[in-house]
């Protein structure tokens, strides 16, 4: 049998994880599907919103591409999903900080703030306006892949589940593969939710967001039986953030509090000596800072690390 190529546009989407929506498609093992998808904001945003517009978005769930359907794919099955290719569809992407959302409390940062980036040459997220000397490398990958819940009705996006979902990884950039449970006939899967460029732990809860052409090939496992998403690289995992990097740290009792600890701290330094505002900053520290717990043996404190490659400042 002749692997297929597939395509599934985004005239269509959905914006909940329901194993009743019907698919879209259906395929065989081994077959190939190009996805297009809209950005987290279901094309609300343009490149000319303003700040005023973050809290007239209305969030329904992420828009989803889908779902699906892959012959033969069991329950107690794996469906192994290789990433072939992750490409804006436009010129830009955004990101939004929302009072309220995010890590860091709505009495720190009170005022919605959006910045759009130009990602129009494939290679950066290049900022517009205050933040134009700032470039973050594109390391584009989707924020949700997953198949269908067992559990019948509705089922809210946001958060990662069993059955992938909203894991925002990343790492799943082109040449990594994914491994899903599957939990219904058929898989049903969906992709959606794209980002350019986005820092581990993406703090302000948003990170490079835009429309998205991604390419996935897609292969059964039966019968492996994974409980949870893994996933395996193609290679090393922090292509685009070679060179210098300045980190802050954070102890405590309680690794959420130390993150928020060590990205405060990292604000401060990015307002102190880049000149940035703080929310400026806290954009920076989402799409482009990594988040690592770098000791959690020696009680009572744990150790939180946040990563920031210089190279944003193009080596100043």
């Amino acid at each position: 049998m002749i692997n297929q190529q597939h395509f599934l546009d985004a005239s269509v989407v959905h914006y909940e994880w329901n194993n009743a929506i019907p698919a879209r498609l259906e395929i065989e093992a081994g077959d190939t599907v190009v996805f297009e998808t809209r950005d987290a904001s279901d094309e609300f945003y343009t490149p000319r919103s303003t700040h005023e517009d973050v809290m007239r978005r209305v969030f329904k769930g992420h828009p989803l591409t889908g779902p699906v359907r892959i012959c033969g794919a069991r329950p107690g099955d794996v469906l192994a999903v290789e990433i072939i290719d992750v490409a804006p569809r436009a010129s830009f992407g955004w990101t939004n900080v929302r009072p309220g959302r995010g890590l860091l409390p709505e009495s720190e940062f009170s005022r919605p703030f959006l910045q759009i980036w130009d990602v129009s040459d494939g290679r950066f997220a290049r900022g517009m306006h205050a933040m134009r000397d700032i470039a973050v490398p594109l390391e584009p990958f989707p924020g949700v892949m997953g198949v269908a819940l067992d559990d019948a009705g509705s089922h809210n996006t946001a958060p990662p589940r069993k059955n992938g979902g909203n894991m925002d990884i990343k790492q799943l950039t082109a040449g990594t593969t994914v491994f899903l449970p599957v939990w219904v006939d058929g898989a049903l899967f969906s992709v959606g939710d794209a980002h350019g460029a986005q820092g581990d732990g993406e703090v302000c809860i948003t990170a490079v967001e835009m429309n998205a052409r991604i390419t996935l090939k897609f292969e059964l496992q039966p019968g492996r039986n994974l409980t949870e998403p893994q996933l395996r690289t193609s290679g090393a995992i922090a292509r685009a953030t070679s060179g210098p990097h300045y980190a802050t740290t954070a102890h405590g009792t309680d690794l959420y509090q130390c993150a928020r600890q060590a990205v405060r701290h990292m604000i401060d330094h990015l307002v102190r000596h880049r000149g940035l505002s703080r929310e400026e900053a806290y954009i920076l520290c989402s799409v482009a800072v990594d988040l690592k717990v770098s000791e959690i043996v020696d009680a009572p404190n744990w150790i939180v690390s946040a990563f920031l490659p210089e190279m944003v400042f193009g080596g100043k």
